[in-house]
């Protein structure tokens, strides 16, 4: 189950208990689980060190920090380990860079399958979609490097009821599978198997606004993937398009320490001219030009976290 959409949601949310350490560092523990209307779910659990760092006197450096993230991930078709330092150099931005490392398997859900690794390629005999996989048979791996501008009006104008905050994060990313060859397509996490070895973007936009009660959070969230890698011929099945996902959040405060995050998703879906494009491997579907792009419901999808 991707998670994107909840990192910067629960950063908003979450009311951080730290312990302080005599070195002047902090620690945190928060362990996660993500549910959605979609057979998916993933359970994490992060560990996070803050460092004071690069700190001046002005409003603008007083809290620069480094952030460093030790994150484990499971879910019914995939296991992750995850990476990730942070530098806040200044309050509106941050710096970050990190690295996954994965492996999953198949799984035959209430008589469907499900792939969390796993080649995709195309019957040769009529140009359908075909599954080559194993439990572990890969390494699935993912270096990323992104930064983030982020602005809360209160730090403007004081006052519990004047947190209006703008976020926009964009990243560039290097993912692959050891064994896929620079040709083949790949899964990932039940996704639609059209992963390749390469460079790819992943954008988004957020604007929210905050409040001190129970409902603490309400929000817009724009997200954006592209490919960047050139595959010859990549426009003819749309491969050269956006995907966007856009997202209505709403956040809850149990407790100080349980929180939850519940996404509302829409994402946009590429239209082909093949009659059966289902059954067909993706780059053997021909985009309509036309009406390239339609936009329909996707998940409603939810993180419940707590702070150990």
């Amino acid at each position: 189950m991707k998670g994107t959409a909840f990192l910067f949601i629960i950063i908003l949310t979450a009311n951080a208990l730290f312990a302080q350490d005599d070195s002047g560092y902090v620690s945190s523990r928060e362990l996660t689980l993500q549910v959605s209307t979609l057979p998916e779910a993933k359970l994490a659990f992060n560990q996070r060190f803050v460092f004071p760092f690069l700190q001046g006197g002005s409003p603008l450096m007083e809290g620069n920090n480094l952030r460093l993230d030790l994150t484990a991930e499971i879910t019914p078709i995939s296991i992750n380990g995850i990476f990730k330092t942070t530098l806040t150099p200044i309050a509106f931005i941050e710096l970050c860079a990190g690295v996954r490392l994965g492996a999953g398997w198949p799984l035959n859900l209430f008589g469907g399958d499900i792939y969390g690794t796993g080649i995709s390629s195309s019957n040769n005999t009529d140009g359908k979609l075909q599954y080559e996989g194993s439990v572990f048979d890969a390494l699935l791996w993912k270096g990323f490097a992104g930064g983030t501008f982020q602005f809360d009006l209160a730090a403007v104008l004081p006052g519990d009821w004047n947190h209006i905050v703008f976020l926009t994060y964009h990243e560039i990313n290097y993912h692959g599978n050891t064994k896929a060859k620079s040709s083949q397509s790949w899964y990932y996490e039940s996704g639609s198997g059209e992963n390749m070895n390469g460079f790819n973007y992943y954008g988004n936009f957020l604007i929210g606004y905050q409040m001190p009660i129970f409902i603490n959070l309400f929000a817009f969230l724009v997200e954006m993937d592209l490919y960047l890698y050139d595959t010859p011929g990549r426009s003819e099945w749309g491969d050269d398009l956006i995907r966007w996902t856009f997202a209505a959040a709403l956040g809850f405060q149990i407790t100080p320490r349980f929180s939850i995050t519940v996404l509302t998703q829409m994402r946009s879906m590429r239209n082909y001219t093949n009659d059966n494009w289902e059954d067909l491997y993706y780059k053997n579907r021909r985009l309509d030009t036309s009406n390239p792009l339609r936009v329909e419901f996707y998940r409603v999808a939810a993180a419940l976290s707590y702070k150990l």
